[in-house]
């Protein structure tokens, strides 16, 4: 806990090139990032967001700004200054090496990000917007709050993988839950590490539409798993404050209780899909929605703003 309020913000820029590029399947690759004051990058790990700032053809970085008040100031820059970001997850932060992992879902050349990352070589410049770690801030980016939840259920999409991934890997020993990951292919399967008391269930996609293999997953499972010991009285869907996907942002993290003993269920994807998810375990399944992260990454035809 803070004794004071820092001084600097929770977030800064940091210029890093790429170290290596590899590619763990058809539609992941990992993109390592090296630079000096990566020393300086918090590394409280979990699903860490930080900002990708993809160059402008014109300018690449020389415009971007990096004071307290970046964003401020980016958001008086001329169109053609002004550089595009995305939001990731940094997969693995290695402080003492001044190393970030970051896994990009490759889709072709259909989204900026994507596209970068699908002709990135060794040596390109690039700048984050990441976590610092003298700032005296902690915990900021981070939404995977269980609170001493007995059962945690994680869901998600490729965009999801890498922070279910990361939360997978710091889980305490006698975690216990399941996991569920929608990816495009069987291809797209990964090894990961995880307490034993956690399943992990990969969900290939094939010609499914987004997020109907992950939402049938997840039904069947909570069915089985979850009714037979939760007795929550389910509410009125009209009582659940509906959310415009395509308009609004689809994000609510609860925060403050103490769910020991618990449930406690992290979504993230698709929007539609995440939306569903959360309506179903809270107006049908009677989960407090105080127990269920839910956030939109993303909408089918939405580009980031």
């Amino acid at each position: 806990m803070l004794t004071s309020t820092p001084t600097r913000p929770a977030h800064r820029a940091f210029r890093v090139s790429v170290k290596r590029v590899q590619r763990l399947s058809p539609s992941f690759v990992r993109i390592t990032f090296h630079g000096d004051d990566l020393v300086d990058f918090g590394d409280e790990g979990l699903d860490q967001r930080i900002k990708i700032v993809l160059p402008t053809e014109a300018t690449g970085y020389d415009s971007f700004p990096t004071s307290d008040d970046w964003y401020g100031e980016w958001r008086q820059l001329p169109d053609h200054e002004r550089n595009s970001f995305r939001t990731y997850t940094a997969r693995r932060i290695r402080r003492a090496e001044r190393e970030v992992d970051v896994d990009f879902v490759s889709h072709g050349d259909t989204g900026p990000a994507s596209a970068w990352a699908n002709h990135a070589g060794v040596g390109d410049d690039m700048m984050l917007i990441g976590p610092d770690g003298t700032s005296g801030w902690t915990g900021s980016g981070i939404e995977w709050k269980p609170a001493g939840a007995a059962t945690t259920l994680l869901a998600g999409d490729e965009t999801a993988v890498p922070a279910i991934s990361a939360i997978l890997e710091q889980l305490p020993d006698d975690a216990r839950g399941c996991a569920f990951l929608e990816v495009p292919t069987a291809a797209d399967i990964l090894d990961l590490t995880k307490p034993a008391g956690v399943d992990v269930h990969w969900l290939a996609r094939d010609e499914a539409s987004y997020g109907a293999p992950l939402i049938d997953a997840v039904r069947d499972w909570t069915s089985r798993y979850l009714t037979a010991t939760h007795h929550g009285k389910p509410i009125d869907s009209a009582t659940l404050a509906d959310v415009d996907v395509d308009h609004d942002i689809l994000w609510e993290v609860p925060q403050g209780r103490d769910l020991t003993g618990e449930f406690y269920a992290w979504l993230a994807g698709e929007a539609q899909a995440i939306k569903t998810l959360r309506r179903f375990l809270v107006s049908e399944v009677g989960i407090d929605r105080s127990q269920v992260a839910f956030m939109g990454y993303w909408r089918v035809g939405k580009a980031e703003m």
